[in-house]
Parts: structure tokens; C-alpha cells; sequence
């Protein structure tokens, strides 16, 4: 059986929810800013393609929510509501402020990097302890609320859109490990795909396969943080996954070790400027 869906429309209604607008497009969804007209709250919903969603697909998917439905952590965004409506299969979650891609795309502080970066690092390291591995860590996937809260998104999504997609010859390749991409996903594929948004937002630049080290930018990630920080992100970023971090558990212990020194090297920097001001 496939369920057959199309593009929905402002103002329509699915369910209990009315459309409002299109947020994006990808190679396993659309999504839509909605309202729900019960609880009087917006949501985002996922609405997955027609030629997606078939019996196969909706069986996988039900067992990784109910894997990812015992995820409860303040940097991982639950689902509201995951099944038919109107025959047809939509996915809510609470609406966010936009998306860190979004962000990325204007001035970040060091300060903000360096929490983004924590709160990245904290979601998938609590995913890991839970032994799921969430297969599409991009920056659309994680979206941010108020109080610069990131909070990261498609667990139970990302498995079954990542293996149904690769079979239709698209994906968010850019972003994965050359073993993931081969289909050979582990622990370490998520922690590479973290390095690289790290080294996105530390150089301005996204390294390219074959990912060699030295990364675009380079001099700029040197300058802004400490040493141990720029080891951090080559390790986490070596295309070989038995020299990278085993898990993103360590990846956060090695990060929090390298943010204090980084932040003891930015204060020693003021406190030098501030000293040559007053002479």
C-alpha cells in the first residue's frame, strides 16, 4: 500500500491542524508551520512524500519512534503527534524560532559557538548513552528556541528517511561520514558530522570531501580558540573512524576541557588589552 499526499495549502486543514505556511523541502518530507486548533499552539509538521510512504516505511518508522520516544533530555525536541490524520501521515513537533542552518548564516559570537557547540555535543552524547545513533546531525536539525536553546530533531526520523532516500539517489551526503555514506553508520559517523558543523562555525567555511586536514579557514579557527579546541575538531573530523572519538560522550569531555582553556585564553586577551589601554 502507498498513501498517496501532496503538496497541502495555506489554510488547509489536517486533523487538528491548519496550515499557516512551507517552511522547507527535502528528499524525505515537507514541512509546514501549522496551528493546532485544539491546544491553540503552532507546530511544525513533517508531512513525508507520496512515493516515501509505503508499508515498508511506515513499519520501520514506527519502531524507531518507539525507540527515540524514551529520549527526554532540554536539547532534544519529542514528537507531539506521529500517524494518520486525513489519511495522511504527518509528524508534529513544537515550532521553533528557526534553525541553526538559518543561523549560521549571520555573525556568531565565540561565546555562542562555543554554546551551540555544548548543547550539540550534550544532545548526542545523551542519544548515545541511550545506544541510538541519530544518522543525520546537519545544522536543519537542530532548531532553536528562545533563550538560545538548540535542540536537536528527527530522532526515529532520521534512520528511515536517511536509508529510504539513499535508495532514491539523493541525501544530505555533505554532511556524512565517508562509512555512513557507504552505509555503515556507528557512534562515530554523529560525531563527524558534529566536527564538521563545528569547523563550519569556528572558520565560516564547510570542508569538503575528502575532508584532509588542514580545513579551509584554518588560520581563523587558530586565532579565536585554543589549541586543544582546533585538536578537538581534527580528531572528531578524521575520515578514518577509528581515530576519531569513540562516541559523542567523549567528544563532549574533550570539548568541555578545551572550552575552559579556550575561555581562559580569551580572558587572558582582555585582560592584556585592557592593561595596554590603561598604560
Amino acid at each position: 500500500m502507498i498513501i498517496r499526499m501532496s503538496a497541502l495549502k495555506v489554510r488547509q486543514k489536517v486533523g487538528k491542524y491548519r496550515i499557516e505556511r512551507r517552511l522547507g523541502q527535502g528528499g524525505f518530507a515537507d514541512v509546514y508551520a501549522a496551528m493546532d486548533t485544539i491546544e491553540g499552539i503552532r507546530v511544525a509538521l513533517k508531512v513525508p512524500h507520496a512515493k516515501i510512504v509505503d508499508d515498508h516505511v511506515l513499519k520501520d518508522f514506527r519502531n524507531e519512534v518507539r525507540v527515540a520516544a524514551r529520549l527526554e533530555h532540554p536539547n532534544i525536541l519529542p514528537l507531539r503527534f506521529a500517524g494518520f490524520m486525513d489519511e495522511k501521515f504527518v509528524i508534529a513537533f513544537q515550532l521553533g524560532e528557526n534553525t541553526l542552518s538559518d543561523r549560521i548564516t549571520k555573525r556568531l559570537s565565540l561565546h555562542s559557538i562555543l554554546d551551540y557547540g555544548q548543547q550539540m555535543l550534550e544532545a548526542t552524547a545523551y542519544a548515545h548513552r541511550s545506544k541510538i545513533i541519530h544518522c543525520d546531525i546537519k545544522p536543519e536539525n537542530f532548531i532553536l528556541f528562545s533563550g538560545n536553546r538548540l535542540k536537536l530533531t528527527d530522532f526515529g526520523i532520521a534512520k528511515v528517511a536517511q536509508k529510504t532516500v539513499r535508495g532514491a539517489g539523493t541525501g544530505t551526503i555533505g554532511y556524512m561520514a565517508p562509512e555512513q555514506a557507504m552505509g555503515k553508520p556507528s557512534f562515530r559517523s554523529d560525531v563527524f558530522s558534529l566536527g564538521l558543523i563545528l569547523c563550519r562555525m569556528l572558520t565560516g567555511y564547510w570542508p569538503e570531501y575528502p575532508y584532509e586536514w588542514p580545513p579551509k579557514g584554518l588560520s581563523r579557527m587558530r586565532a579565536r580558540v585554543h589549541a586543544e579546541m582546533v585538536a578537538v575538531i581534527r580528531r572528531a573530523m578524521e575520515p578514518n573512524p577509528r581515530k576519531r572519538f569513540r562516541d559523542a560522550d567523549q567528544m563532549l569531555e574533550a570539548f568541555l576541557k578545551a572550552r575552559r582553556k579556550t575561555e581562559r585564553l580569551l580572558a587572558s586577551r582582555r585582560k592584556k588589552k585592557t592593561t595596554r589601554r590603561a598604560a
